[in-house]
């Protein structure tokens, strides 16, 4: 269980302004930023050269506008960090008044198994009386729970509604083909289950900061986001202490290590940051310290 982080006020989360990006290219990769900040592209060039791995890289001063991108439109196995889209969509679209998160779900000893992950779902008490649809979206959240996102993703009608949903935000890019664990298979030349850094991270800026969804669930998304458990050695070990955190990470084969979110520095607007990162091998295990330095350069440079 991670560490207890700081939270930003309503006040504070509710103050995020936003402002005019300035980019300067350079290689392929883009970046903003004053004299001085350049050595940040070099720096996650190096960084996946030290990795062995691809890096993607999206982030944005709200306040100032100043953006760092690095392979920003290029795509990437999405994995979990899909659930908070999921999440989204279930407030937006399925709940009115609340009364549907009310609703209790009743799952079978077989929706767990073949989810793989399942450490909320997979407790006996929670089998045996089931848990309520507001109870699944912090599970998925929080913990990334597998069999909650694929129950929550069985009410939306199916995976392609987090496709859907992202469309009408205005996120191309985004796109949900399959169901928990499969859609963590991450091979490089597939299509399916993939997202750019931009994009995720725009849509989650939409989402927490936004207007995307309704002041109420803007709120409970947040705080689910903000009470995630799963970035303990990502974002959370690369960014200062003091700075409040709300993110999702997501992982699968080659390698692949997301995180994406919003944080809080405090007396200054909210960065928005995606770190998406895939490896060549097969079997690469998660490279927790590749996402963390990132988040390291990223806070260096805008905060």
């Amino acid at each position: 269980m991670e560490a207890a982080r700081r939270q930003p006020s309503r006040r504070t989360v509710l103050a995020a302004g936003a402002g005019a990006l300035t980019v300067l290219t350079s290689g392929g990769a883009a970046f903003a930023a004053p004299a001085g900040r350049e050595e940040v592209l070099r720096e996650l060039r190096a960084l996946e050269r030290e990795h062995d791995a691809r890096l993607g890289v999206f982030a944005r001063d709200t306040g100032s506008g100043r953006t760092i991108l690095y392979r920003a439109d290029e795509t990437f196995p999405m994995c979990s960090v899909f659930k908070t889209v999921a999440v989204a969509a279930v407030l937006r679209d399925l709940d009115r008044d609340g009364g549907f998160l009310a609703r209790r779900i009743h799952y079978t000893e077989q929706d767990v198994r073949a989810s793989g992950h399942a450490p909320v779902t997979g407790k006996a008490e929670n089998l045996a009386g089931g848990l309520t649809v507001g109870q699944l979206c912090a599970a998925a959240i929080c913990q990334s729970d597998n069999c909650a996102a694929n129950l929550l993703l069985r009410e939306l009608g199916g995976p392609r509604a987090v496709t859907r949903f992202c469309r009408s935000t205005g996120d191309r890019v985004t796109r949900l083909d399959r169901w928990e664990p499969e859609l963590n298979s991450a091979e490089p030349d597939r299509l399916t289950d993939t997202t750019s850094p931009r994009a995720v991270g725009r849509t989650y800026e939409r989402l927490v900061l936004g207007d995307a969804l309704a002041p109420h669930d803007r709120g409970l998304l947040r705080d689910w986001l903000l009470a995630n458990t799963t970035s303990t050695e990502r974002f959370r070990a690369g960014l200062p202490a003091d700075w409040a955190l709300a993110d999702k990470t997501g992982g699968g084969r080659y390698g692949t290590n997301n995180d994406v979110g919003v944080t809080w520095p405090p007396g200054g607007a909210p960065i928005v940051m995606a770190v998406l990162t895939t490896k060549p091998q097969p079997d690469a295990a998660p490279d927790n310290p590749l996402v963390r330095k990132s988040a390291a350069l990223l806070a260096a440079a805008l905060g």
